[in-house]
């Protein structure tokens, strides 16, 4: 029996039929679930509620927040009720003082960095889907971006969290220490468990000083060593200040061009590389100095063929918009199978021309669009099917791809998730690459927290 989640959180709040579509379909398309119901919680005692209710009827939960993930992480298998955030949208406190955020799992990513901004602070999180997506969401696949060089990954932000267990009891480490050492991390747990640990339901996120400088520059490149180069330069002269460093192959500038509207190459020739760099600081000046010094000496010796630093904030957006239009326009381009791996930041061109040698040969045609984020070794390495091939035939490849991709990203010691999370597109692969004693700790602790595996059952450990 479905226990009575109306009394909980009014019967506006919980959702059937047709209503619960948006819920159910991952972004991709891959995955199309289905759902006992969706139920939208207002508050942590809410959750904590709704979980106890679910558990004593013996019913799976899919936490969601704003269902933008790309791995089928939040995807119910029909007999799981989906459990949303959204309505858990509150920020509870900001201290630029201690410099932290504490804010519900439910607040929309692109609404911290604003709160953030109002008080002359900085969220580092970064990423496409920042205006959707939410911040509990993105705790929970430990949400990687664009500023990770320098700022960390989600985990790196993240002081304390609030988590309602399995069980329906609510673990309270909203705590903004940045020195704790009262026995295990516990919120290490919970941050990229995907929801199968338990819902996050608030955060203590760490604030930085707003930068008063950036300097940006998209610099055409003769192959990916040299960027490798380049980087190492303007981390050196900056005083470490590089923000962010990424690598778009030309395929990826053409196709921006051609299908993201004001997307223009900033360069008078085509190049096979560019990766568009920037550096930022709360103090201002001498970056732009130290840029341009970086860039023209990396003329100088042929590491760069050409460069155009951002002199507006329109520039600067016009460079990014290259970047962050690579993925919209594979789109425009029919099938396109995916890979978010990381290896040494050192050993990307290697992976790269590994990884492409291995595709091409053994698929005639296909067009490898690897792009991403160089600085940290995360690259997406997609690959766009030939032109005029039917599109379902190409993507029946996809394992195939796969299986040629994450074995030689594995044989360098490199990870097949860097920042989607596993979800369930990829459990094979965790069974394949994750050592046999790494599997049976993660099942030990999967079954100590969540002895009834009712929470987000079927992703993550396979």
């Amino acid at each position: 029996m479905i226990p009575d989640f109306a009394a909980i959180v009014g019967p506006g709040n919980v959702l059937s039929g047709t209503d619960m579509a948006p819920y159910l379909e991952e972004q991709r398309g891959l995955y199309q679930g289905s759902a006992l119901a969706v139920v939208r919680p207002g508050s942590t005692k809410e959750v904590a509620a709704v979980v106890r209710a679910c558990a004593q009827a013996g019913i799976a939960m899919v936490p969601q927040g704003g269902n933008t993930g790309l791995c089928g992480g939040g995807v119910p298998d029909g007999r799981a009720v989906v459990i949303s955030t959204e309505r858990l949208n509150r920020i509870r406190e900001i201290d630029s003082v201690n410099f932290t955020l504490t804010a519900e799992a439910g607040c929309v990513l692109s609404t911290l960095q604003a709160a953030a901004e109002d008080l002359d602070c900085l969220f580092p999180l970064a990423l496409a889907a920042e205006g959707s997506c939410r911040i509990g969401g993105n705790i929970s696949t430990n949400a990687g971006g664009v500023a990770v060089l320098r700022y960390g990954n989600t985990r790196d932000l993240v002081l304390g969290l609030e988590v309602v267990l399995p069980d329906g009891q609510v673990w309270n480490g909203l705590r903004p220490l940045r020195k704790d050492n009262t026995g295990y991390d516990l919120k290490h747990l919970f941050v990229g468990a995907e929801g199968t640990l338990g819902i996050v339901t608030a955060c203590v996120l760490k604030l930085f000083p707003r930068p008063r400088e950036m300097a940006t520059a998209m610099v055409a490149l003769p192959d990916p060593a040299a960027a490798l180069s380049i980087l190492a330069a303007a981390r050196a002269a900056s005083g470490d200040a590089v923000t962010a460093c990424e690598l778009i192959p030309r395929i990826g500038v053409d196709l921006c061009v051609r299908h993201v509207a004001g997307a223009r190459d900033p360069f008078d020739a085509p190049h096979p590389w560019v990766m568009l760099i920037e550096l930022s600081s709360s103090r201002p000046g001498g970056l732009g100095e130290a840029l341009e010094s970086v860039l023209a000496d990396a003329l100088e010796r042929g590491q760069a063929l050409d460069a155009v630093i951002a002199e507006s904030g329109e520039q600067r957006k016009a460079l990014w918009r290259i970047r962050e239009g690579v993925p919209e326009a594979q789109k425009k381009e029919g099938g396109s199978i995916k890979h978010d791996v990381a290896v040494a930041t050192s050993r990307v061109p290697e992976m790269l021309e590994r990884c492409t040698a291995a595709v091409e040969a053994a698929l005639p045609g296909v067009r490898v669009v690897a792009f991403g984020h160089l600085g940290d070794g995360n690259i997406h390495f997609n690959l766009s099917q030939p032109v005029n091939a039917d599109k379902q035939t190409f993507l029946e490849a996809w394992k195939a791809m796969n299986r040629i991709v994450h074995d030689i990203v594995a044989d360098m010691g490199g990870s097949v998730s860097a920042e989607h999370g596993i979800g369930m597109l990829k459990i094979e692969e965790m069974a394949r690459y994750k050592s046999p004693v790494e599997l049976d700790l993660m099942r030990r602790i999967k079954t100590a927290i969540d002895p009834q595996g009712l929470m987000n059952p079927g992703k993550v450990l396979p």
